[in-house]
């Protein structure tokens, strides 16, 4: 696959240069310039991502890095079955549990999330930073809203670092989550007041806070580019607006 002009391979953080180094020096920078493919695109072209990792995955198979970044690849194009295993080969090469979480979240996208809930409950979790243990309580609360357990779920959410002003950068999604499980009980005001708070964490745009609070607000947005936007009435009343 074409390499951007610009890459070089040596975008890639220290870590992994240190794992590369195992290799014949051709072989590592060819690995290293699709690490950084598989960066660049995996927002905004998962496909793409999947396919530099492919490539990175035949070229060093038994590089852990490379596994990682193939398991992200392959999740981002909800291939779950195969980024469990090549998160498993990852973790099975560093002996670390840092993807346990992305793991669990695996087992809920191949419809086990009574897996992913037992993964929640393992000796792994408490390995985790606290980073790692908000993704992991996030899984767990995704699972119990798969098995129609939407009350276990709140109460899955509420924790410490729910309750913490701190500002972290999991805080945003923690917060949208549990503003999102309170909205699925029926708790709106409480579930607004969440989804404000989130928005008020959410620096680099994470969620779409702000599009769930104007849905409750009953803000109705028209796309000034719409030919078709002209030619609908507004609609007037209470609790209903529009903003272009």
């Amino acid at each position: 696959m074409p390499i951007d002009e610009d890459v070089t391979g040596a975008e890639i953080d220290k870590e992994v240069r240190q794992e590369l180094m195992s290799l014949p020096k051709t072989l590592a920078e060819d690995v290293a310039k699709n690490l950084v493919m598989v960066a660049r695109y995996l927002d905004e072209d998962p496909q793409a991502a999947y396919g530099y990792a492919r490539v990175a995955l035949r070229l060093a198979s038994r590089v852990p890095s490379v596994r990682e970044a193939t398991g992200f690849a392959a999740y981002a194009v909800e291939k779950y079955a195969e980024a469990l295993a090549e998160f498993r080969a990852a973790r099975r090469m560093t002996g670390l549990q840092h993807l346990w979480p992305v793991m669990a979240d695996c087992e809920r996208g191949m419809g086990r999330p009574e897996k992913a809930l037992a993964m929640a409950g393992e000796p792994e979790v408490q390995k985790l930073d606290k980073a790692g243990q908000v993704e992991m309580r996030l899984v767990a609360a995704g699972a119990r809203r798969d098995m129609g357990q939407a009350e276990a779920a709140v109460v899955t959410l509420q924790s410490p670092e729910l309750a913490s002003s701190s500002q972290q950068p999991w805080t945003a999604r923690l917060r949208y989550a549990y503003a999102d499980a309170l909205l699925e009980v029926g708790r709106e005001d409480e579930a607004r007041e969440w989804f404000a708070k989130a928005l008020d964490a959410d620096q680099s745009g994470s969620t779409d806070a702000s599009d769930r609070l104007a849905e409750l607000d009953g803000v109705e947005f028209v796309d000034a580019l719409d030919p078709e936007a002209d030619d609908e009435p507004a609609e007037e009343g209470p609790g209903a607006r529009s903003a272009e």
